[in-house]
């Protein structure tokens, strides 16, 4: 049994004179609705400064998509990050490296007498190693 896969399911469906999705004239209709009652109910001045931003929103809302994403995601997103809490993670960078800068100025530490200390071995490898382990181990 075949199953179709549904493809290009991101692609919202064009209904309103085949150039408009159903979301894209929401938001026109709800802009022009809302230009109109302050253009009715305002002086004609102060109506248009108020009608300018609406209606570059709306048409923000419906056509405006920032990296590949509606304008409306990218309007929540900035929303949520104004009105969140925010987490700063403080951390004393300068104490460490003035402890990395003391530990640098500091001699290092003498090895112990009791250590092993392998005079000739079978590869050169064996030898580096061992000086790898035991730089390790000091530390």
């Amino acid at each position: 049994m075949q199953f179709q896969t549904p493809q290009f399911i991101e692609v919202e469906d064009k209904v309103f004179a085949g150039a408009l999705s159903f979301r894209q004239f929401l938001y026109l209709a709800g802009a022009a609705g809302i230009s109109y009652v302050l253009y009715a109910s305002l002086p004609f001045f102060f109506a248009i400064l108020l009608i300018l931003p609406i209606a570059s929103l709306g048409i923000a809302l419906a056509f405006l998509k920032i990296h590949k994403r509606p304008f409306i995601d990218v309007l929540e997103a900035a929303f949520l990050y104004v009105t969140r809490a925010k987490l700063y993670i403080w951390s004393q960078e300068w104490k460490k490296k003035e402890a990395q800068k003391k530990a640098a100025v500091q001699e290092p530490a003498p090895l112990p007498e009791t250590m092993h200390v392998p005079s000739l071995s079978q590869s050169k490898l064996k030898d580096i190693a061992w000086s790898l382990d035991v730089q390790k181990n000091v530390q």
